[in-house]
């Protein structure tokens, strides 16, 4: 019996971050499934004046199971009119393209249009989100552009299903969950990531993972720190990932608040073997987001049974309930410190490390290929 055969369009090793993360993930499952899985990511995914960390790549093997063809270039439209014709001679049933910035919104639309010449081959694009958090000229045209050939969208949030009225009200959309991030390796023993990290065994962790842009927040959690609920307390900050964002900003404000003493700064590019430890050796991971439709940071944290604090922002809420697994509070400096400072002061590390075992299990990737399933058979 011939194999399905599944096509993923975005970003793959030899890039790294979450995206690459999330497709690599998302194609292991659909090779449980039975399929014949094939990722076409780029071979230059943003100009580099366009990029604000230090370089996109990725400084490990390809992950050996995954079939991953570099041919992708994303400000080159002769090249997506031939990926897309290359990829619908490959007769694929289903092709899925990951969708997370209106910049990838011509090159995404022209891919799709050539492969469409293919009757029978289905679309479908799963949405990190549809309006993005920073935005910019052409956005809703270049969005508009790319959502016209496609068949079928998944939301992983509930703010961003609605979101998609805005550009379409008859395609089939469905809202699936984020699915677990459990590529990063199993929890190691708490005492043993501290000592891999060079952090104080005796200390207590709050975490603040990825990278670091202006709309996640992390000025709000640093003068959260500035706050009598926590300055000077055994409480530390590990602020782990790479600035996206102006870093003098963010130097300027640990001064200013005076924590430098409860302030470790990992801010290098977290490579995916190294994600177990941050997380294994953090007490609580806190997301301060100004704006949100999901989180990967938070289904890395539930891989881990970490408890989580949270703002009431975008889909967050959706994720974390309240007083169970962590905490959502405005987004405000003193409502981040006070919830920081009762998580500690309460000790509720270990009910909600045990409830964040529970409620993860909602957060399956067979579940997203279920949803997907059922859109295309609609």
């Amino acid at each position: 019996m011939k194999r399905p055969k599944l096509i993923i369009v975005g970003t793959s090793w030899p890039f790294r971050g979450g995206l690459a993360a999330y497709n690599e993930r998302l194609a292991t499952e659909y090779q449980s499934h039975g399929y014949d899985v094939t990722i076409f990511t780029f071979t230059l995914q943003y100009p580099g004046f366009l990029f604000p960390g230090k370089t996109q790549m990725a400084d490990w093997e390809a992950p050996g199971h995954l079939d991953i063809r570099q041919e992708i270039n994303s400000v080159h439209p002769l090249n997506w009119i031939r990926v897309g014709n290359r990829i619908r001679k490959m007769e694929p049933d289903l092709v899925i393209i990951k969708y997370w910035l209106p910049f990838m919104g011509p090159c995404f639309g022209t891919i799709a249009r050539r492969i469409k010449k293919r009757k029978s081959c289905r679309v479908v694009t799963i949405l990190d989100n549809i309006i993005p958090h920073e935005k910019r000229m052409g956005d809703r045209l270049f969005t508009k552009y790319f959502i016209k050939p496609v068949d079928a969208f998944v939301a992983m949030s509930e703010s961003v299903l609605k979101d998609t009225e805005t550009f379409d009200t008859k395609k089939p959309r469905a809202f699936c969950p984020h699915p677990l991030f459990d590529n990063f390796g199993e929890k190691i023993e708490k005492e043993a990531a501290k000592r891999h990290l060079g952090l104080d065994p005796q200390k207590k962790y709050a975490l603040f993972f990825g990278f670091i842009r202006d709309y996640k927040g992390l000025d709000l959690l640093l003068d959260a720190f500035g706050k009598d609920e926590l300055k000077g307390s055994d409480i530390t900050l590990l602020i782990a990932g790479e600035f996206y964002a102006d870093e003098s900003f963010y130097l300027d404000l640990i001064k200013k608040n005076g924590i430098e003493a409860q302030v470790e700064l990992h801010t290098d590019f977290i490579a995916d073997h190294n994600v177990k430890y941050y997380f294994s050796a953090a007490d609580v991971v806190v997301q301060p987001y100004k704006t949100a439709t999901q989180s990967g940071i938070s289904q890395i944290a539930y891989h881990f049974n970490k408890p989580m604090i949270v703002t009431s922002v975008g889909g967050l809420p959706e994720i974390v309930p309240d007083g169970k697994v962590g905490f959502v509070v405005e987004k405000d400096a003193l409502k981040l410190a006070q919830a920081i400072a009762h998580f500690f002061r309460e000790e509720l590390e270990a009910p909600f490390s045990a409830a964040a075992e529970q409620e993860k299990k909602k957060y399956s990737w067979n579940r997203m290929v279920t949803t997907i399933k059922n859109l295309i058979e609609a």
